[in-house]
């Protein structure tokens, strides 16, 4: 009983640490635009196009469009074809930028996902997608 009660203290205070060092910021156009190009690369199947929407990281770590087209399609169909798009908070987490997004797929199903940004000497690039809620029906 009392390993449960530190684990429940642990994860209260990483809560709680997790928001006390966020701090909401202002929209910024040219985040959201990175990620709305993104996606309309996305819509159109242009995975070259959608590829350079994508951190120096990214890049190395899958080391072609196709490869990154194929994770996309496969783990993030969400963002793939989505329906509709929202975008919500951005973020500073420890000097970490976080945009979160809204999507809707296809089935009406919406998906809350974090955008890691970097910003790079091209401008604003993804770092990551990071789903952070479960999907919930549409209306």
């Amino acid at each position: 009983m009392r390993i449960l009660r530190r684990v429940a203290v642990a994860i209260a205070m990483a809560i709680w640490a997790q928001g006390a060092f966020a701090e909401d910021l202002a929209p910024n156009m040219e985040i959201e635009g990175t990620i709305a190009s993104q996606i309309e690369a996305f819509r159109a199947d242009d995975f070259a196009q959608a590829f350079t929407f994508a951190s120096p990281n990214i890049r190395r770590m899958f080391g072609t469009s196709e490869n990154f087209g194929m994770m996309v399609r496969q783990g993030y169909p969400m963002v793939w074809r989505p329906g509709q798009l929202q975008f919500l908070e951005l973020r500073d987490e420890q000097g970490l930028l976080w945009q979160k997004v809204m999507v809707q797929d296809q089935e009406g199903v919406f998906f809350v996902l974090d955008y890691q940004m970097v910003e790079t000497p091209d401008g604003w690039r993804i770092n990551g997608v990071y789903l952070v809620q479960a999907p919930q029906l549409g209306a």
